[in-house]
């Protein structure tokens, strides 16, 4: 499936999302509420912990907007129907700034969420047979970190330099004659019947029901991984006192401690944030 096609697929997909933006929202609406989109796991509930249990005694007032795609809370936060959102990495909001042309900043990085391989027909990737299919995420950032991660575990090689732009044409070496299926992201988990694996990002994998810890064949290594999630922003927003209050809850030793509770492992604290 082409890109474009995809891309497109995730934007009407996205115009369902749990409110897309309001007026209120916007800066200068005379409301001091930092408004914050995200995909609803682990991103919302992280910042729903923080609104519930954190905000008051921080003197933040914090509102969330869910949206169900990776497209939708950037373009409402370039166009200043959010504050600020939380749900990407660094590849993919530079991936994104550079294809969009949008001027989004990190704030600080609270939390990793790994990718794990999935799959109901076989217990291990080196199991996998040959001529197996396996889904992968569509969009150009999360298609090589699926790639980097099926190689990292010995089922395919990528040419040397291969970046987080890896497409399968970077594939040099692939004894099993694996066949990729581009999907988007958030079609992955209902992929699973119909595909020998699948590589699926952390928040649809919850949102389908799916423990990385106890049901991924493979799972990303923690180390040196650039894929952390991000507090993002409008450039020139990055000092906005909301903005740098709500940055310290998320690296704060109560979100630290919700998200080794909540997730037994699934979504890891960023040392440092």
């Amino acid at each position: 499936m082409r890109r474009s096609v995809i891309a497109a697929a995730a934007l009407a997909l996205g115009l369902t999302a749990c409110g897309t933006g309001t007026d209120s929202a916007r800066r200068g609406g005379g409301d001091d509420t930092l408004v914050v989109g995200a995909t609803a796991v682990p991103a919302g509930e992280v910042l729903t912990f923080v609104r519930d249990h954190l905000a008051a005694k921080a003197g933040l007032k914090l509102e969330i907007k869910e949206f169900t795609d990776y497209v939708l809370p950037d373009t409402a936060l370039q166009e200043g129907e959010l504050d600020a959102n939380l749900y990407q990495n660094q590849p993919y909001l530079d991936d994104f700034n550079k294809t969009r042309g949008t001027d989004l900043v990190p704030v600080v990085k609270p939390y990793l969420p790994p990718m794990g391989v999935y799959s109901r027909k076989t217990g291990s990737v080196t199991a996998l047979a040959d001529g197996a299919t396996v889904a992968v995420p569509g969009d150009t950032t999360n298609e090589g970190r699926a790639l980097k991660l099926l190689a990292s575990g010995g089922v395919i090689g990528l040419r040397a330099g291969a970046g987080p732009d890896a497409t399968p044409a970077d594939v040099t070496a692939n004894p099993r004659h694996l066949k990729f299926r581009e999907l988007d992201a958030a079609q992955l988990p209902r992929s699973l019947d119909d595909v020998d694996a699948a590589v699926i990002n952390n928040n649809y994998a919850q949102d389908a029901g799916l423990s990385l810890t106890e049901d991924a064949i493979l799972v990303e290594s923690a180390k040196d991984n650039p894929y952390a999630n991000l507090l993002a922003v409008r450039r020139g927003d990055e000092d906005d006192p909301r903005v740098r209050k709500l940055a310290g809850l998320l690296v704060s030793p109560e979100v630290r401690a919700f998200l080794k509770d909540r997730y037994h492992g699934s979504v890891l604290p960023v040392t440092g944030g």
